[in-house]
């Protein structure tokens, strides 16, 4: 049996393709927003801060409890305030979420110059607590994968909130269409 290796393109489009086989088009490509119910798109992205390190895969995280992934808006000319307390909110909760045994991965898009440093000046260089990690997302790859690039001036992607399960499957969808609207830790935590 083939495996099937998702690729994220240049133009940022999804194609999929075994060996031998030929991408799928950008003309047939869809990017929508995953919704309750199905499977998470797998993705992998760098983690620049939290209690995971190196290159951090989606799949390989569920395998050991449900995963919290939170979309920022990442920099998009400015650190965004709306981001920070959200993440403080949830960091406040840390041993809550510990307890149910998620993890929860933050993820900051932005154009791949410069995202590193702008991702450590959001945490202000110090340390997320486990079970937390932030990732980077370099030119709006897994944004764009998951349909949720808010491409309007000074904006990079709608802050989202998702909970996906040891299953791979998607228990919770969370997107706010204006800075405001996040998802608090209360109503994470009541989902998992």
């Amino acid at each position: 049996m083939k495996t099937l290796k998702l690729n994220l393109i240049a133009t940022g489009f999804l194609a999929l393709t075994a060996f031998g086989a030929q991408p799928i088009s950008a003309q047939t490509a869809t990017m929508t927003t995953p919704a309750v119910g199905d499977a998470a798109t797998d993705f992998e992205l760098s983690a620049v801060n939290g209690e995971l390190t190196g290159d951090v895969k989606l799949s390989d995280v569920t395998k050991d409890g449900p995963v919290v992934l939170v979309v920022l808006r990442g920099y998009p000319g400015y650190q965004c305030g709306m981001c920070s307390r959200q993440v403080n909110e949830l960091v406040g909760k840390a041993k809550a979420f510990a307890a149910k045994d998620a993890k929860v991965l933050m993820v900051y898009p932005g154009p791949a110059a410069d995202l590193e440093m702008r991702a450590d000046e959001f945490v202000k260089g110090n340390k997320l607590p486990a079970p937390f990690t932030l990732l980077t997302d370099p030119d709006y790859k897994f944004t764009n994968a998951y349909g949720l690039r808010w491409n309007a001036p000074s904006e990079t992607a709608y802050p989202s909130t998702f909970i996906i399960g040891t299953d791979g499957k998607i228990k919770m969808v969370e997107i706010s269409k204006s800075h405001g609207g996040r998802t608090s830790s209360d109503q994470i935590l009541a989902k998992l």
